[in-house]
């Protein structure tokens, strides 16, 4: 019976997250406050459609990362409202959701998770982005000193099945203090480190998503603990 009742949520979940996905197509092509105001019930059905899935995911990535069962998924949520003040393109909300959990906390530098609902353009993400100078630094040298085990880690064929190469964020000089024939002169160049894995609308949609994302993030897990390293 229990059985039965799980499918029948599951399925629901999976036609809140159509409209959901149908909601945001519909957003980006009429970004404007006065549609957004008009549709404020269908925002916010999708809007508790995202913390839930999001709420599913903290569970399961509690297993690998216990720091995430403390959150809960309002502390991981972004916000649909765009920050225009100095922004060149004045549309109001943003045609994406998603949300980024990681030890720290939203707001913390840790590496952490992230996930982007975007009718189209959907994936899953993490690591540590455009972290602070000195943090960066940092972490260059935690590459430089240990080498073998961060080459180790993102050349596991589950990895690079999972997400190929690291995301392409870099200097176009040498980073100071680096040789230029230095052996991972590319790989400190980064100045992000962040990989991604693209997930089709179907994907989403599927109600084997969560077990997929959580399994996509635990396979990510130890890149992001040893970036974190840095900072502990």
């Amino acid at each position: 019976m229990w059985a039965i009742y799980y499918l029948s949520v599951r399925n629901l979940r999976v036609m809140l997250q159509l409209d959901t996905l149908q909601y945001l197509r519909e957003l980006n092509a009429n970004n404007n406050k006065t549609w957004f105001d008009a549709n404020k019930k269908r925002f916010e059905t999708a809007k508790k459609d995202v913390e839930q899935l999001v709420t599913e995911l903290l569970a399961g990535c509690a297993k690998f990362e216990p720091a995430l069962a403390d959150y809960k998924a309002k502390d991981c949520v972004f916000r649909i409202y765009r920050d225009v003040r100095f922004a060149k393109d004045k549309t109001p909300y943003k045609n994406n959701m998603g949300a980024w959990f990681n030890k720290g906390g939203k707001k913390a530098p840790h590496a952490g998770y992230y996930l982007h609902i975007e009718p189209g353009n959907s994936f899953l993400a993490g690591g540590m982005y455009m972290p602070e100078s000195e943090q960066l630094k940092s972490v260059r040298q935690e590459i430089d000193y240990n080498t073998e085990e961060f080459n180790g880690i993102i050349a596991n064929a589950k990895f690079k099945k999972t997400f190929g190469e690291l995301d392409d964020h870099k200097l176009k000089t040498t980073p100071k203090g680096y040789d230029k024939t230095h052996p991972e002169i590319e790989t400190l160049k980064q100045t992000s480190f962040v990989v991604s894995h693209k997930i089709s609308d179907e994907e989403l949609l599927d109600k084997k998503f969560v077990a997929k994302a959580i399994a996509t993030f635990e396979t990510l897990h130890p890149f992001n603990a040893f970036l974190n390293r840095v900072l502990e």
